[in-house]
């Protein structure tokens, strides 16, 4: 197995910086708009994400939430493998409100479809916009595609893409492995 950098911790932060922008672009103050971060790994981009707004940007008052997927997922009977779920925590009304879905990486499309599924179960936003932090656009099952992403790569199906975040993993860097 080998694995290749992707992107390095200044170029996590460059990227962060400029998908926080595109949001303030398309959201302003955030008043109808909520984030809500996709149970495991969307979780630590969505509060990177929350975190810098409001300290560099100084935009107040985001509404961030996390949305477990596990039994929403066309899949997940399919594995003789215990699945364990992740809270949802979603202290807010997603009522005609602008959703911001957040996941470090959009492969097949698969677990963006079960997130619509489940969000439903909330109420019925006004609109839903999806951002990525990266973006493997050969892959796809399902025609759904990001409104923001921080890096767009091109990999075969036996490579992989992880997102390392310095809150969970000890330090900010995307790998590239290869099986």
């Amino acid at each position: 197995m080998s694995q290749k950098v992707l992107l390095n911790a200044k170029e996590v932060q460059i990227a962060l910086h400029r998908l926080a922008c595109q949001l303030i672009e398309n959201h302003d103050t955030f008043s109808n708009t909520v984030l809500i971060g996709i149970q495991p790994r969307g979780v630590f981009f969505a509060e990177r994400i929350k975190t810098l707004l409001e300290t560099e940007y100084k935009v107040k008052n985001i509404e961030l939430g996390y949305l477990d997927i596990t039994f929403y997922r066309d899949d997940f009977r399919r594995s003789d493998k215990t699945l364990e779920a992740n809270k949802t925590k979603i202290n807010f009304i997603v009522e005609d409100k602008n959703v911001i879905l957040i996941d470090d990486v959009l492969y097949t499309g698969r677990s963006i479809r079960a997130a619509l599924t489940a969000i439903q179960s909330f109420g019925r936003p006004s609109e839903i916009e999806l951002l990525t932090f990266i973006d493997r656009r050969f892959s796809r099952h399902l025609p759904i595609q990001p409104d923001y992403r921080g890096r767009q790569v091109d990999s075969i199906n036996n490579e992989k893409v992880k997102v390392c975040w310095k809150e969970n993993d000890g330090k900010d860097v995307v790998y590239l492995i290869n099986n």
